[in-house]
């Protein structure tokens, strides 16, 4: 009797070799990176060209100053080439206000409006996928390579510029505010949000990219007028006259000075404009009686310290951020609401 418990013709396969797990984007995913997959590379690229770049300029601006180091600096202070690296830096740096404008004009504006243009939603929204993943979706993909792109560029920026801010009159602190930090990232985030918005209002590419270049625009004013009250505004004075031999209060080191001018400081604690009696400037006699007559004893000048850009900084961006996350609400409820 056969002691076999199974059919011998069924014979276990050979073992073949085992496939490793690839991660691999799928589903809605899939479709937003394959959508808007030149722009998305297109960011990739220039942030990798951008770092390298950044990094190579680092390494020998770091590599000049070492030599200064070894051969003693003069008593002035660095030579004329090292304005040649401030150029350099300045030069990179202000690439960095293009990245706002692209971001909301080529990204942000014909996200949507691409898309409601050519019917792409329609037939999207009319599959199994729901009408707020592809939404939502379609705001993170872009988003989130956005803000890795533009923060690793950021860092790497800042990074270069953080040893040399002292050196130079030229690498005084608010010309990199906007610049350095988590400042780019949370701009780039807004103005995407906005040419996003705008986008899925006007339902047309070319109109949105202008309308969206406009308010990008008008963003970049108001930021550069309103950013500097966010520090707290400090104050210097002397009291010991503005007469011959005086001379105003010097700033601390990278202070940006505010207003107009230097204040005249009376004895009670008010400040006069620089301009009180001006007209009187060509006799001294006559000017000095005038500024006795007003009580002036010495000068006051308005200045924000460098100590406070951080701070400043994150204020910025976290309102920045809170503006970008309510556009991009609006925009899934706008969307889930009335899309096509």
């Amino acid at each position: 009797m056969s002691t076999l418990t199974r059919d011998p013709a069924r014979t276990k396969p050979a073992a073949g070799p085992r496939r490793r797990w690839v991660p691999r984007l799928g589903g809605a995913v899939w479709l937003v990176w394959r959508q808007h997959r030149a722009a998305l590379w297109t960011l990739v690229a220039v942030m990798i060209i951008g770092v390298a770049v950044m990094v190579h300029l680092r390494a020998q601006t770091m590599d000049f100053l070492a030599a200064q180091a070894a051969t003693s600096r003069r008593p002035g202070g660095l030579p004329p080439e090292f304005e040649t690296h401030v150029d350099r830096l300045h030069a990179v740096g202000s690439y960095f206000s293009y990245i706002p404008v692209l971001a909301g004009v080529l990204l942000g504006a014909p996200l949507f409006a691409g898309d409601l243009e050519t019917g792409t939603a329609k037939l999207v929204t009319s599959q199994s996928v729901s009408r707020m993943r592809w939404l939502v979706t379609k705001l993170a993909v872009p988003a989130a390579t956005l803000a890795l792109s533009t923060g690793v560029l950021s860092a790497v920026f800042t990074w270069w510029w953080n040893p040399l801010k002292g050196l130079s009159d030229a690498l005084i602190w608010t010309t990199f505010f906007s610049v350095t930090g988590f400042v780019p990232v949370a701009y780039a985030l807004l103005t995407f949000t906005v040419g996003a918005v705008v986008g899925l209002l006007l339902r047309r590419t070319l109109v949105s990219m202008v309308v969206t270049l406009g308010v990008v625009v008008a963003i970049g004013f108001v930021w550069s007028e309103l950013w500097r009250s966010l520090g707290h505004v400090m104050s210097i004075s002397t009291d010991r006259g503005v007469g011959s031999g005086q001379v105003p209060p010097e700033l601390p080191a990278q202070a940006e000075q505010l207003g107009q001018g230097t204040y005249f400081l009376t004895s009670s604690g008010d400040r006069l404009e620089w301009t009180t009696c001006l007209d009187q400037m060509d006799d001294d006699r006559a000017h000095t009686a005038c500024l006795e007559s007003k009580h002036v004893i010495g000068w006051s000048l308005d200045y924000l310290d460098v100590s406070q850009m951080q701070t400043m900084q994150w204020l910025g961006a976290g309102i920045m951020l809170f503006l970008a996350a309510t556009v991009a609400a609006f925009v899934v409820l706008r969307g889930r609401a009335r899309l096509l």
